[in-house]
């Protein structure tokens, strides 16, 4: 990445269209999208409220029950910008975590039990930082997961070409993003040149041992390109080992199949498409009760690249930050460890975004919940 944010020839750039941002969206703010979404006229006895339909499913209030992972979003850099992310992620944006963030992120971990680090952006691998990240967490003995887009592992940057051999040495899950196995809903969503980038990088994976059923751990996540809930996650997942076997030779150890979340450009997609009211009615009609035991934010501590602390990714990108009276930022924390606990039993902020991840089988970063 330049110092005028652009980014360097050898980078493997997809972009379909530039990032709200920097089209000057009205949604590149976080507050128009939490009023939009609420604008939005349902059917539904209980006017179209989280709160309310977790109270009627029996459950008082939506509460942490512990905290297994951290999530860090290092940035909000990204060599793609897809039509569907719900980040706003794009080869322009500066956001990145500073080295005092990521410090207080590992004295968190260090004086936590909290046994998992999952690192996600933008794309990862474009923080400057993440290789020391990486060795830093797995010399806790902490187990990191680092969400790829692919496509940022291939072209002529060989910072970026040997990260699959560091992950490896590391024995870094690797969570990579796919649209589809076929070429044509892949390049839909991602740009033209995704699918086949995204199959060398698989490849390349697979040389090194992922996705063999040993230690090094490949999981592929699928959302769907349109406005529809993901199809059922087991039968996903036997189709995508049977074709991507078939047609590449590939191999993996679990598919995810995650529901779009109507924020940032999906949630532009949805309202230029006609789709946007429809799609919450759909949602809020497949509310799920079984799925509220499962959901990411009862067991997640989510980090935005600035520190500030949030309930999980989704709530990050809307600014919903954490209950009153709790720590705000990883810095924080790490001054008062002993806050983790308040921590992991805290009221989780909500709004109607949430029934994404309570709509049929639910919606998790780790995938279906029921």
């Amino acid at each position: 990445m330049n110092a005028d944010g652009t980014a360097t020839p050898s980078l493997p750039v997809i972009a379909l269209q530039p990032t709200l941002l920097r089209r000057g969206s009205p949604l590149a703010s976080a507050a128009e999208q939490r009023r939009h979404l609420e604008r939005v006229a349902l059917v539904d006895p209980l006017g179209g409220r989280f709160d309310k339909h977790v109270g009627h499913a029996g459950t008082e209030a939506l509460v942490a029950s512990r905290v297994e992972v951290l999530q860090l979003n290092v940035g909000k850099v990204c060599n793609q910008t897809c039509a569907h992310c719900h980040v706003d992620a794009g080869p322009e944006r500066r956001e990145s975590m500073s080295d005092a963030t990521l410090r207080a992120a590992l004295a968190v971990l260090g004086a936590s039990a909290i046994p998992t680090l999952d690192v996600t952006g933008g794309a990862p691998e474009l923080h400057p930082r993440l290789r020391w990240l990486v060795e830093s967490a797995r010399a806790l003995g902490r187990h990191v997961m680092v969400r790829c887009n692919l496509t940022v592992l291939t072209g002529s940057n060989e910072a970026l070409a040997t990260l699959p051999e560091f992950f490896a040495e590391q024995g870094v899950e690797v969570v990579a993003s796919l649209p589809h196995y076929r070429k044509l809903s892949t390049d839909r969503q991602r740009g033209e040149g995704v699918h086949e980038r995204s199959i060398g990088a698989l490849r390349r994976l697979n040389e090194l041992g992922y996705g063999a059923g040993g230690g090094l751990r490949l999981v592929l996540v699928t959302n769907p390109v349109g406005a529809f809930l993901p199809a059922g996650q087991a039968s996903l997942e036997a189709e995508w080992k049977r074709e991507l076997a078939r047609l590449y030779g590939i191999r993996f150890d679990a598919l995810y199949a995650l529901a779009n979340m109507p924020i940032s450009r999906y949630l532009e997609w949805l309202e230029t498409s006609g789709n946007l009211q429809a799609y919450l009615q759909k949602l809020v009609e497949s509310f799920n009760p079984a799925a509220l035991n499962g959901l990411m934010c009862r067991t997640t501590l989510s980090v935005g690249w600035d520190g500030a602390l949030y309930d999980c990714d989704f709530n990050q990108m809307l600014e919903l930050g954490l209950a009153a009276g709790l720590p705000r930022t990883i810095e924080e924390l790490a001054a008062h460890p002993d806050a983790l606990a308040r921590l992991a039993a805290r009221s989780i902020a909500t709004g109607r975004h949430c029934f994404g991840c309570t709509a049929g089988a639910g919606s998790s970063c780790g995938g279906a919940l029921t």
